[in-house]
């Protein structure tokens, strides 16, 4: 014992001759009380704390950044299931012995950051940063927990392409969650409005607006938005109803592409399929 203490001070001493020194230094330092002393400490303690707030912001955002995309995810997942249950709830007002019946809430959420966007007036689209390699498919469609963003129709390996609400190639079929009438929805250049609705609908203002289940594409009922106004009232026998998106096109940068398609002919469809609403 006495030679592997004699090798260590043979081999470290210098080192540790200078952590005793240090360690004395420190103590003499706490016991001063001297202006001079209180200053150097005063400044030590505040390099210390600053050099230590960098380095616990720099772990943080990547820790904030894994947070934020599972809330997100989350908040997708929400939406989802809320939408699915109001669905039930109103299907099945006389049955309500269904609603104790277990939903399945895995839903095949693919996260996505979007990363360009053209927004004209007539052709709206979004670049995603996922695609084939992430299981990404034609038909597919892009949520955020708002409600449907559009729909996917074009892939590679690793980017995808989606047409928005505010495409005027997109049409979907949707429907009034109140009234359940179903009709045409497709961007006019200046609106996304609701097409050819007879007068006989009941629909009114206010009226929540979801993807309807005989949609060739969107696989059971997501969030769209609210009838904001009913136009041609006064002449013609159809009536056309301005909808207010749930989703906010300019501000939106992370979305969810919902892994699923309605039926496995869309896998191999082209893009202008998607009209055949």
């Amino acid at each position: 014992m006495i030679r592997f203490f004699a090798s260590v001070w043979s081999n470290f001493k210098e080192y540790l001759v200078l952590i005793i020194l240090l360690i004395i230094s420190f103590v003499l330092l706490s016991q001063n009380n001297s202006a001079g002393v209180q200053r150097v400490r005063s400044i030590a303690f505040g390099t210390f704390a600053s050099v230590t707030s960098v380095f616990t912001d720099i772990f943080n955002v990547s820790n904030l950044k894994k947070q934020n995309e599972e809330l997100r995810k989350t908040n997708a997942e929400m939406m989802l299931q809320i939408s699915k249950l109001r669905e039930y709830g109103i299907l099945n007002t006389e049955l309500k012995g269904l609603l104790s019946l277990k939903d399945s809430t895995n839903f095949p959420l693919i996260p996505a950051t979007i990363v360009s966007k053209s927004l004209t007036k007539s052709q709206g689209t979004i670049t995603l940063n996922v695609g084939k390699n992430q299981s990404v498919k034609i038909g597919m469609p892009v949520i955020t927990d708002k409600g449907l963003v559009g729909i996917i129709f074009s892939t590679s390996d690793n980017y995808s392409i989606a047409r928005t609400l505010t495409n005027v190639d997109l049409k979907l079929t949707v429907k009034s969650e109140r009234t359940r009438e179903n009709a045409v929805m497709k961007w006019n250049g200046d609106n996304l409005v609701m097409i050819n609705v007879p007068k006989t609908y009941a629909m009114k203002k206010g009226d929540r607006i979801v993807t309807s289940e005989i949609s060739s594409i969107v696989p059971f009922p997501l969030p769209v938005g609210i009838v904001a106004e009913i136009g041609n009232v006064e002449k013609g026998i159809f009536n056309e109803i301005k909808v207010l998106p749930f989703v906010d096109f300019q501000k939106i940068e992370n979305v969810f592409v919902l892994g699923i398609v309605k039926s496995k002919e869309i896998d191999n469809i082209e893009f202008n399929f998607l009209n055949r609403e």
